[in-house]
């Protein structure tokens, strides 16, 4: 029989009296069905993201009655909506699920954002209705990213994060190309409520996942007590099965010679939130900058590219919307590159991906006039350019949960209970949004004043730039010794 402690097993993934262990536990708790319920969280909220950017001037227009003067002003008050609700909730909601018991319970209190923000964009038909709907999006984004990254940190091995990185890489293009297409596809030729339909059953499938998957700090509880004698320790300081460093039992001491000079912290930040004392690591800041960087240089061609196609190739609304499969596909190997910063080192690939995108975006100079040459050389530098980015992010991701874990090891206690994965995540969405929110202004900016060779060798400085922090910093500061580089993570 389905006792009430199962039932509440089940409802709030822990283990509740004698309850039965949940049904194929093993799998639930695998880090396979992990990585995939945590890419599916990210699929979704991209997905839903995008899905309403082509519907978005009707329900400006034919909803909320917004002038067609007006319509590009408000668009890009959207867009900046959804950016701030990001910058702003992902260092909160960090910090709440550090202290948290449970990183499932906030990523399905994200997933009720979602739901009712898509809701709102479905029924609303005032500005104020559709900026408040935008904003839960934001908002809920901030919690998949912060908290989904998050249980990949505590649950996979650390040797293996660059490659579950990838994924989410993978899932972020996947939607972000999909929910595009499938939005104007769908509102062409079944109208509005239509592709909000199509958002509620992916949210579906998204509530199954997030309700079937199991933590393996829970999963635990039902082992054999022989199994949890030793357990290893995650970057949270929970015990996980598999990962590479091991507890040391409470009688072995390390020796005085064998512990690492600590500079302590300074008295102010002391009683600060981890937040503040991840700020202060370079490492940490380089990964945010690399991440910016990336962010930029994406969304600098969301407000450039389908005007630039249209003027010079004389394309509709749907040859700009295809010619994005350039910069999309190379994403879906993401797990590769992530895969090889985890046995090599995240500095060179990631520097590697940096200075190789220069001389691709000081190329798109050479894209002037209409001809099938002409559009054959932007799509290959949109592939190359976006081969360089997949080169960058997932390690870069990979590398900020390996810097906190350095300063748990370095200082420990000084980070909490559970860490402050999270928190460096939160750091990570905070970069990643206000890339999100320059690289358009940039982009737009330079074209209008510079042209767009002019756009295309300003990113590229920015990148070559960011390429030289990333190969003093990433991995370690690259002046210090290989052990002490390395010592608490991956390089």
């Amino acid at each position: 029989m389905f006792s009430k402690n199962d039932f509440y097993t089940f409802l709030y993934g822990q283990k509740v009296g004698n309850s039965k262990a949940p049904l194929f536990l093993s799998i639930r708790s695998s880090n396979a069905f992990i990585i995939s319920t945590i890419s599916m969280a990210v699929f979704t909220d991209i997905f839903l993201y995008s899905l309403v950017v082509p519907v978005l001037p009707f329900a400006l227009t034919g909803r909320a009655g917004v002038k067609e003067e007006d319509v590009q002003r408000w668009t890009s008050i959207f867009l900046s909506v959804y950016g701030a609700a990001l910058a702003v909730g992902s260092p909160i909601f960090g910090w709440f699920a550090d202290r948290s018991s449970s990183r499932r319970v906030p990523l399905l209190l994200g997933l009720l954002a979602l739901g009712g923000a898509t809701a709102m964009l479905c029924a609303g038909s005032s500005l104020p209705v559709l900026i408040i709907g935008r904003a839960f999006q934001g908002l809920s984004a901030a919690v998949v990213w912060t908290v989904g990254l998050a249980l990949l940190s505590d649950s996979i091995e650390r040797e293996k994060l660059g490659a579950a990185m990838g994924y989410m890489a993978a899932a972020t293009s996947i939607g972000s190309l999909a929910g595009p297409l499938l939005g104007g596809v769908v509102y062409a030729n079944a109208g509005y409520y239509a592709v909000f339909s199509m958002g509620f059953a992916i949210i579906g499938l998204d509530i199954f996942l997030r309700l079937m998957m199991v933590e393996k700090s829970v999963a635990q509880q039902w082992s054999p007590p022989a199994e949890n004698s030793a357990p290893s320790m995650s970057s949270s300081g929970q015990g996980l099965p598999g990962d590479e460093i091991q507890a040391i039992p409470a009688t072995a001491e390390p020796k005085e010679s064998e512990k690492p000079a600590v500079k302590p912290l300074p008295k102010w930040t002391q009683n600060m939130p981890p937040l503040i004392t991840l700020l202060r690591v370079p490492r940490v800041l380089v990964a945010m900058f690399g991440c910016f960087v990336e962010s930029t240089s994406l969304a600098s061609f969301d407000s450039v590219l389908p005007l630039y196609v249209k003027d010079t190739f004389h394309w509709t609304s749907s040859g700009a919307g295809l010619i994005f499969v350039s910069l999309v596909i190379p994403a879906l190997f993401s797990p590769i590159f992530g895969s090889i910063s985890d046995k090599f080192g995240s500095r060179f690939i990631t520097t590697i991906g940096l200075l190789g995108a220069v001389p691709f975006w000081v190329l798109l100079r050479f894209v002037t006039h209409d001809s099938i040459g002409q559009k054959v050389l932007l799509a290959a530098l949109l592939v190359c350019i976006g081969f360089c980015v997949s080169l960058v992010f997932a390690p870069l991701m990979a590398d900020i949960d390996h810097a906190v874990a350095l300063e748990e090891k370095k200082r420990p206690g000084s980070m909490g209970k559970r860490g402050a994965a999270a928190q460096g995540f939160g750091l990570f969405n905070i970069a990643y949004a206000l890339g999100t929110l320059i690289g358009p202004l940039w982009a737009g900016f330079v074209v209008q004043n510079g042209g767009w060779g002019t756009m295309g060798w300003s990113l590229g400085l920015l990148n070559g730039v960011c390429a030289i922090t990333a190969f003093a910093w990433t991995g370690g500061r690259i002046m210090l010794k290989g052990k002490e580089r390395s010592e608490g993570g991956i390089v």
